[in-house]
């Protein structure tokens, strides 16, 4: 019986995953079965992280849109309902960038966020 050990695609796969594995140290470059179980883990990282990146950049918004509000004598969730019930539908990501690099336009959101609730 001929031993069969599908040496092209086999090597062809190695290949793959030690082209995955560039920069990884030690062992898990060079080391097949290290390298397998490195890259693996690497794909389940980063399939989790795509959707991590989403909550943790929606927590910064937040996060940024509380400090400007704060400063401006409000807190982010009267703000937020206010500009609910102004009718100003704005994201949370364009809030925060306003906050930052547009301080006039923010104050008249806050204002108009604070007029909408009384």
């Amino acid at each position: 019986m001929v031993r069969v050990t599908y040496g092209a695609p086999r090597h062809k796969k190695k290949v793959r995953y030690f082209k995955q594995a560039r920069g990884f140290r030690g062992g898990r470059s060079r080391l097949w079965r290290t390298v397998r179980e490195s890259v693996v883990r690497s794909w389940a990282y980063a399939y989790r992280d795509r959707r991590q990146k989403k909550r943790q950049f929606r927590r910064l918004w937040i996060l940024r849109i509380n400090a400007a509000t704060r400063m401006r004598g409000a807190n982010y969730s009267t703000f937020m309902d206010g500009l609910k019930k102004a009718g100003v539908e704005l994201n949370r990501k364009q809030l925060s960038e306003l906050a930052i690099h547009e301080p006039a336009a923010f104050d008249a959101l806050v204002e108009k966020a604070k007029a909408a609730r009384s």
